[in-house]
């Protein structure tokens, strides 16, 4: 399998995304925000946590305007899988790939601790490594993170059983405790907590790596 894990000027998690790809058995290429389309035969495109352009405008505003976004909603249009990790959610939501936004948080601070959560789904190629109601550690580290959408999204999501995550104690106010959304198609997730930085029990926990393997074994299956 070949991940794509794009780069902006601001992103920190690149290399940790890339590594946790790469202990779950993916080949891995480092796309630069500049490129314009995505190399070829990608199956998977990460975009990692950071602060892409500074944070300026909104969180992910001017990277979801960056020459390779073109190239990442065409790959989600046609089924692509793509994942979004705290600041890539953030520039999900601004792409349109995915609804709500992500707002400050409620307390007005950063926020960064391990935090505890619960499988809301395990109907995606994302969470079926996992059953629902499944718990798990994994850290956040945003001040930005508090998803928030109408009443009509909301209810969208539920009836469709989309939400992949739930915060157990609520770190930043988001709507109905949420963590993670997925697209309509379910190829599309996006995360406020790192499961890139869970991959190692050397390194505090490795929950995290439940979700690469359970992504990559159902795309050798698509």
């Amino acid at each position: 399998m070949q991940a794509a894990v794009i780069t902006f000027p601001g992103s920190n998690c690149d290399r940790d995304l890339a590594v946790a790809f790469e202990r779950a058995g993916a080949r891995v290429t480092r796309v630069w925000h500049k490129e314009g389309a995505l190399p070829k035969g990608t199956d998977i495109v990460a975009v990692p946590g950071g602060f892409s352009f500074g944070d300026y405008l909104r969180c992910g505003a001017i990277a979801a305007r960056s020459p390779v976004a073109g190239a990442l909603r065409d790959f989600a249009a046609s089924g692509g899988f793509v994942l979004g990790i705290c600041n890539g959610f953030q520039i999900l939501t601004e792409t349109g790939l995915l609804p709500g936004a992500l707002m400050r948080n409620a307390g007005l601070r950063f926020v960064c601790k391990p935090v505890g959560l619960r499988v809301a789904t395990p109907d995606s190629a994302f969470t079926g490594g996992w059953r629902r109601d499944d718990r798990l550690i994994l850290p956040v580290a945003h001040h930005d993170g508090n998803y928030a959408i109408d009443d009509a999204g909301l209810a969208r999501l539920r009836a469709e059983d989309r939400i992949a995550f739930r915060y157990d104690d609520n770190p930043n106010g988001s709507v109905d405790a949420i963590a993670g959304v997925l697209s309509a198609n379910r190829r599309v997730l996006g995360m406020m907590p790192h499961p890139e930085r869970a991959v190692d029990p050397a390194l505090g926990g490795a929950d995290g790596s439940v979700l690469f393997r359970s992504l990559l074994a159902a795309m050798a299956l698509a």
